[in-house]
């Protein structure tokens, strides 16, 4: 049965492999080349002169040399396990009924639940495995762009691209996918419903839930409004009054706020000023990187339990359903 599996999904697998081979490759490239370049221009052999030769100066111009590359990495955390869900999960069940091969798969020797079973087991591993793969590359990569790439905390796009998330991503696009194959019992309508849900989950996840997965911690900065930890994963921040009390707007009576164009960021820092002046502070509500590892083990926790809950529906109804 698993040799029958890789006859029958060989291409996704080969495919998914040679597509992670070309990015490895590229990642490899670009990194090797970038450190060339931050060696170029890091003192004393910056073409420049020192003065051109600053961490900004370096960061600012890996920005503009690999653009593409960041493009690229910003939308993989959405487009990978949406392909995964569509070219690996939905196809699964919903080809069999759709062509009409599950009459004949499934009245040999082999029992339904045993040619089920391996299916998800054997493709379900491929795809954990992948994303392990994934994740490890992008871990490697990462350090060589840290003035370029976000921190692998506070950005969630980076977040889901390290650690397990990848894994428990890919995992839940491809139950999911199947789940979807046995609702329809077309290919494409499943695909859809798999790109869709990936994005609904991947919204709901980041967006509405991630921030509770612990309390947030508090902290009162005098003097500026920026948080000092750029790994930090920012909740939400309010002024607070000379008495202590959260504010909404500190009332304009207390510090006029002026924005002119071209001017804007300059006259904010001086309405800052002021508050601070009179004795306002400003409290930040964030999640230190040491929650780390507790928040990945969390999403990858509810992406499981998704999974799991999603490949019981797809063997129910594949049991239930025959023909």
């Amino acid at each position: 049965m698993i040799w029958l599996t890789w006859r029958q999904h060989r291409a996704q697998i080969l495919l998914t492999a040679g597509f992670l081979a070309v990015l490895g490759l590229l990642l490899l490239g670009s990194a090797v080349e970038a450190k060339l370049y931050v060696a170029e221009h890091a003192p004393p052999g910056c073409p420049g002169g020192t003065a051109h030769c600053g961490d900004l100066d370096v960061a600012v111009g890996l920005g503009e040399r690999y653009d593409a590359v960041y493009t690229l990495f910003g939308w993989m955390p959405l487009v990978l396990p949406a392909l995964i869900g569509a070219f690996w999960g939905a196809p699964l069940l919903g080809r069999e009924y759709e062509r009409g091969t599950h009459r004949l798969a499934w009245t040999q020797a082999m029992p339904v639940g045993r040619w089920l079973a391996v299916k998800l087991a054997v493709l379900g591993g491929a795809v954990v495995a992948g994303g392990l793969a994934l994740s490890a590359m992008v871990s490697l990569w990462r350090p060589v762009f840290r003035d370029g790439i976000d921190s692998s905390f506070g950005n969630v796009g980076v977040f889901n691209m390290v650690g397990v998330a990848p894994a428990a991503w890919w995992l839940f696009a491809f139950a999911l996918g199947t789940a979807a194959g046995t609702l329809f019992r077309r290919t494409l309508p499943a695909m859809a419903l798999a790109v869709a849900g990936v994005a609904v989950a991947m919204f709901t996840l980041v967006t509405l839930l991630s921030d509770h997965y612990a309390e947030p911690a508090r902290t009162v900065l005098t003097g500026t409004v920026t948080l000092d930890d750029p790994d930090a994963r920012l909740v939400g921040a309010t002024w607070l009054d000379p008495a202590g009390r959260e504010v909404a707007d500190p009332p304009s009576s207390v510090c006029p706020r002026r924005v002119d164009a071209g001017r804007s960021s300059r006259n904010a820092e001086a309405w800052q000023e002021c508050l601070f002046g009179k004795g306002y502070h400003y409290a930040v509500f964030y999640h230190p990187p040491s929650r780390f590892w507790r928040f990945q083990w969390t999403e990858a926790a509810i992406l499981t339990l998704t999974s799991a809950a999603l490949g019981g529906l797809a063997v129910r109804r594949t049991l239930r359903r025959r023909v």
